[in-house]
């Protein structure tokens, strides 16, 4: 608690932090709030205003899409989509590569060799195509996408927590609770995973934004979020086929999918700044 108590105080401090985090945020509140109190559903057609500019008559503040539907409304819900899909999926990945590097890393010697060989093999492996026949295989299940998405980032995660681990097993409050009798899963939990809090914070910022291109490109493809849902990905995808003439329904969703990877790049390069400035002190 005392170390997440001091992260607080070091983030409010930066600048960087602030401004991208307010922005991220303010998008964040927009795509929960706006679909309530817009008068049109996600779902609702209207054959009467296809490909619609962008207009404040009618409340089509984006304006519609080829079959009628308001794109404001759709592009919030694909805000909360690919956020969604991209933070669960950091998650699965966090917890993964968290507990395989740190056991990998505290363990050492052949498990160490063993476990992070295995981790090379999965490097070898072309894994966009093993998601992309997953996702075939059983029929774009939405829940899928979490877990091929989180088994993808896991890999470098469970590297830099390793190597943070390998560091901290050395220091002289791991030796003294192993000398006590401390197990090797309480030293794990008590000392090693509260000392990585930092470097596992900064890097999650980091992954989230591959999380969201990966779920994008999938979505792009036709094989990530399924109709009547959509993502962003899927809302650019539909853009590129009437980019000639409205073009409105492409520039809209890209523009929120580059605000959004911008803001969690500049939060994770800000995020790195906070905690080398704390490690060189």
């Amino acid at each position: 608690m005392k170390a997440l108590v001091d992260i607080w105080h070091r983030v409010r401090r930066s600048r960087s932090v602030l401004v991208s985090g307010g922005v991220l945020a303010g998008i964040v509140l927009v795509a929960l709030v706006g679909p309530l109190v817009s008068p049109h559903d996600y779902l609702q057609t209207n054959f009467d205003a296809l490909l619609q500019r962008p207009t404040a008559s009618g409340f089509h503040l984006f304006g519609t899409d080829d079959l009628g539907r308001d794109l404001f409304v759709r592009s919030m819900l694909g805000v909360r989509i690919t956020i969604l899909v991209a933070v669960v999926a950091s998650i699965v990945s966090l917890v993964i590569g968290v507990a395989y590097g740190a056991i990998a890393g505290y363990v050492g010697g052949r498990v160490d060799a063993v476990m992070m060989r295995f981790v090379d093999t999965l490097y070898a492996l072309p894994f966009i195509f093993f998601v992309i026949l997953l996702m075939v295989a059983f029929e774009r299940n939405f829940l899928l996408i979490f877990v091929a998405i989180g088994a993808i980032n896991w890999l470098d995660m469970a590297r830099i927590v390793r190597g943070q681990t390998l560091s901290l097993r050395e220091r002289e409050f791991v030796d003294a609770a192993r000398m006590t009798g401390v197990s090797t899963r309480d030293i794990i939990r008590r000392h090693i995973a509260p000392n990585l809090i930092g470097v596992v914070i900064v890097y999650v910022t980091l992954t989230i934004p591959q999380a969201i291109l990966v779920e994008s490109f999938l979505s792009f493809l036709g094989l990530g979020i399924q109709e009547p849902q959509t993502s962003l990905g899927a809302l650019v995808h539909a853009g590129v086929n009437q980019m000639e003439g409205a073009s409105w329904m492409l520039l809209i969703p890209a523009a929120l999918l580059a605000s959004i990877l911008l803001c969690f790049n500049f939060l994770g390069d800000a995020m790195r700044d906070v905690f080398d400035s704390r490690s060189s002190r």
